[in-house]
């Protein structure tokens, strides 16, 4: 057996427990902590692959980018919000890669879409260029060619932090470019692009030290009224799963949550301990 361990796969919402949406914590009841810290790059199931993970059949028409699929989503370091995703508090709307190119400035990040596909960020670097991680390895690539045909948008604003120089996010992805593998400090596209602009380690793989109180909130609008809240130890381990639910979708993700709001019921009903898992808004 050595100290090998075999890939940590992510629980459906039925088979872990919920957390508190109010952030109150409770005595009697399990805290969720999911934690991607042995998985592999999402990035390797960006392209080519259908959700399930297998290969998709080139002559199958490609999927096309559906809005009204998004996941809108918040997330929050102890009280203060540190992302947010919705129509409300940005806009969404994409464009053909050719299109964004007017729109785009050094500096910028950038989010290739498709529906049933991982995001794919890239920071734009000048010159019709971006750069990327891309299959475990830091590209520098035509924005049109990374596209690989989906749709794109520029996503600066998805992050609340305050972004480095424009210069300076150009210089971080270039001083990337051609880093493979083990050398790689970054786990998808989006914690390598985010780094660049941001500059914040944790961003970084093992950029912060999984222990103690969870202090980030991954809370998923499933209605005006109602949300799911989710807890993570890592900006990293959040970030995983807010990949995977972009990946899946909205009608999957629900469909996910109610499932596992039957599972919590059932539960309620034998131990005769009534607990909610949503919150309203």
């Amino acid at each position: 057996m050595g100290n090998q361990m075999d890939r940590l796969s992510h629980l459906s919402y039925a088979e872990v427990p919920t957390v508190d949406p109010n952030g109150v914590d409770t005595e009697d009841g399990p805290r969720i902590g999911v934690s991607y810290i042995f998985s592999n790059d999402d990035d390797e199931l960006e392209d080519g692959c259908a959700v399930d993970g297998t290969e998709k059949d080139p002559n199958q028409e490609e999927k096309q980018y559906d809005q009204r699929d998004e996941v809108e989503c918040a997330v929050y370091n102890r009280d203060e919000c540190i992302y947010e995703k919705s129509a409300k508090s940005a806009s969404l709307e994409v464009y053909s890669p050719e299109n964004l190119l007017n729109k785009c400035n050094a500096g910028d990040l950038v989010e290739f879409v498709a529906t049933g596909q991982y995001p794919h960020w890239a920071v734009y670097v000048g010159d019709f260029q971006v750069v990327h991680l891309h299959r475990a390895e830091v590209k520098n690539s035509f924005l049109t060619d990374a596209s690989q045909g989906r749709r794109c948008r520029i996503v600066n604003d998805l992050y609340k932090f305050k972004a480095l120089g424009s210069d300076m996010v150009v210089q971080n992805a270039m001083e990337q470019v051609g880093l493979k593998d083990r050398e790689l400090s970054w786990r998808n596209s989006e914690c390598f692009a985010a780094w660049c602009r941001f500059g914040k380690r944790e961003f970084k793989m093992g950029g912060e030290i999984r222990i103690g109180k969870q202090p980030y909130r991954l809370k998923i609008f499933m209605s005006d009224k109602h949300s799911h809240v989710l807890e993570f130890q890592s900006l990293e381990d959040m970030i995983m799963e807010k990949r995977r639910n972009d990946h899946l979708g909205r009608t999957a993700v629900l469909q996910e949550l109610a499932t596992h709001f039957s599972s919590v019921g059932e539960i309620k009903s034998a131990n005769k301990r009534p607990r909610t898992s949503l919150e309203t808004t």
